[in-house]
C-alpha cells in the first residue's frame, strides 16, 4: 500500500505542476530520442555495410587493374607486363590451394538504346562463374550460362536501374537492346543491388544497377578497349572455400601475378571480408562515440530532476515535518521523493521513446540515410532513464529524510 501511495502522490505532483515537469523532463526527453535515434542510424549504416561487402564476397579475393595514365601504362607494357588476362585467372585457379572458383570479367562504358530511349551504362564481359562468386541474383529471367558463353552468344543480363530506364512499363525479357552498334537480346534483369558510395580499392563508386552483363565470350569478340594498351581483363574474382584462407591465398596471388607481370604493379588486390572488419570495427568506436553525446543530454536531464527535487523539497517542508511528528519514518519520507523523481524520468523516457522512434522513421522517410531500429536501443535508452531518476533523486530524497520534524513544522 506504501508503493501504491507514493505512487498516486508522485503522479499528483506531476499533474499539479504540468509546465516545471515538462521542463524538468526535457533533458531525459532529448536525450533518450537521442540515443534511439543516433543507435539506428548507426545500425542503418551496418546493415548497409554488410550488405554491400555481400556484393562482393566476403569469401572472395578480387583483383583489379590498376587504373594508370597513359603514359604509366607504356612504361609499363615497355617492361613486358600484359596486364590482367584469363591466362592468370588459368594459373591461379590450378596452383592457389583452396581455390573454388574464378570469375573474370571485362568492361566498358557505352550508349545502350532501346526504341526511343537511351542511357549510359557500364557494359561488363563475364564467365558464367560469375554468379557463383559474387551475390548477384535475378529479378526475373536468367543470368549468363555456359552455353551462352560457349556459343558467343549476343544476349545481355540487364541491371535494375537501367532496365527501368528503358523499358519503364514494359517487361524487358526477349526484348532487343542496342549496345553501342550491337544488338543484343534481354535475357535476364537482376534484383536492385546496393549502392558503392565509395571506392574500395581500385573499384570505383557507382552504382550497380545500371550496369549490363554479356558473355565474355561476346565481348571480346565484339567490343574493342578504347585504349588499346589496355589490359585483357580488367577484373578476376576468386572465391575460396574459407574466409581464413584469405590471408595466405592473397600472398600466394599476389606472387603468381608479380612473376606473370614482371614485378610491375599494375594491379592491385582487394579483400572485401577484410574491409568489412576494419568498417565494422570503425563503426562501433562511431557508435559508442554517438551513445556517448546522447547519454551526455540524460546526465544533464538528470541533473535538472535533481534541481528541481531540491526545490520541491525546500517548498514542501512543512508537509514532511508533519508528515514525521504524525508517525512517518524516514525510509518512507525518502521513498515518497525517489519515486517522484523516476516518475519524471519514466515519464520522460516514454516521450523520449516515442519521439526517438519518430525521427529515425522520419530520418530513413525524408533522406537517404537507412535507419533501423533495433530493440535493444530502446531498452538501453529507457533503463538508462529510469537510472538516471533514481540516482540523482537520492540526494533530494535523503535531504527531506534527514530534515528534522519540529524544526520542519515551523519553517515559513
Amino acid at each position: 500500500m506504501q508503493y501504491e501511495e507514493n505512487i498516486r502522490v508522485a503522479l499528483r505532483a506531476l499533474i499539479d505542476h504540468k509546465f516545471r515537469s515538462f521542463l524538468t523532463m526535457l533533458g531525459i526527453i532529448f536525450g533518450v530520442a537521442s540515443v534511439i535515434t543516433m543507435l539506428s542510424i548507426g545500425e542503418g549504416a551496418k546493415r548497409e555495410a554488410i550488405a554491400k561487402y555481400q556484393d562482393l564476397g566476403v569469401n572472395n579475393i578480387i583483383i583489379r587493374e590498376k587504373t594508370m595514365t597513359d603514359e604509366e601504362l607504356e612504361e609499363v607494357r615497355a617492361k613486358f607486363s600484359p596486364g590482367l588476362s584469363l591466362e592468370d585467372a588459368a594459373v591461379i585457379r590450378e596452383m592457389v590451394p583452396g581455390v573454388k572458383y574464378t570469375a573474370s570479367q571485362s568492361e566498358i562504358s557505352l550508349d545502350v538504346k532501346y526504341s526511343d530511349r537511351s542511357a549510359k551504362s557500364t557494359i561488363i564481359g563475364i564467365t558464367p562463374e560469375f554468379t557463383e562468386v559474387l551475390n548477384y541474383k535475378t529479378g526475373s529471367g536468367s543470368f549468363i550460362t555456359d552455353d551462352h558463353y560457349d556459343r558467343k552468344m549476343k544476349v545481355c543480363v540487364l541491371g535494375a536501374g537501367v532496365a527501368k530506364t528503358l523499358f519503364q512499363r514494359e517487361d524487358p525479357l526477349g526484348k532487343m537492346v542496342k549496345l553501342d552498334d550491337q544488338w543484343f537480346e534481354v535475357v535476364g534483369v537482376l534484383q536492385s543491388k546496393a549502392l558503392f558510395t565509395e571506392t574500395v580499392g581500385e573499384l570505383a563508386a557507382r552504382d550497380l544497377n545500371t550496369d549490363i552483363y554479356i558473355p565474355l565470350s561476346s565481348f571480346l569478340n565484339r567490343f574493342t578497349q578504347t585504349n588499346l594498351l589496355a589490359s585483357e581483363i580488367q577484373q578476376i574474382t576468386v572465391q575460396v572455400d574459407g574466409s581464413e584462407k584469405l590471408m595466405e591465398a592473397s600472398k600466394l596471388i599476389t606472387s603468381i601475378l608479380n612473376r606473370h607481370h614482371f614485378n610491375n604493379e599494375d594491379f592491385s588486390i582487394v579483400i572485401p571480408f577484410e574491409l568489412l572488419r576494419q568498417e565494422e570495427k570503425e563503426r562501433q568506436i562511431y557508435n559508442f562515440l554517438l551513445g556517448a553525446i546522447a547519454a551526455i543530454s540524460l546526465v544533464v536531464g538528470g541533473i535538472g530532476i535533481m534541481n528541481i527535487m531540491l526545490a520541491t523539497v525546500m517548498e514542501r517542508t512543512r508537509e514532511i515535518g508533519i508528515r514525521r511528528a504524525i508517525g512517518a519514518r524516514k525510509s518512507d519520507i525518502m521513498s515518497q521523493f525517489v519515486t517522484e523523481a523516476v516518475a519524471i524520468s519514466i515519464t520522460g523516457g516514454i516521450i523520449g521513446v516515442i519521439l526517438g522512434v519518430s525521427l529515425s522513421l522520419s530520418v530513413s522517410l525524408f533522406t537517404d540515410i537507412k535507419t533501423v531500429i533495433p530493440l535493444y536501443s530502446v531498452l538501453v535508452a529507457f533503463a538508462f532513464s529510469v537510472i538516471v531518476g533514481i540516482s540523482f533523486g537520492y540526494l533530494p530524497a535523503k535531504n527531506a529524510a534527514n530534515l528534522k520534524p519540529i524544526e520542519s513544522i515551523r519553517y515559513e
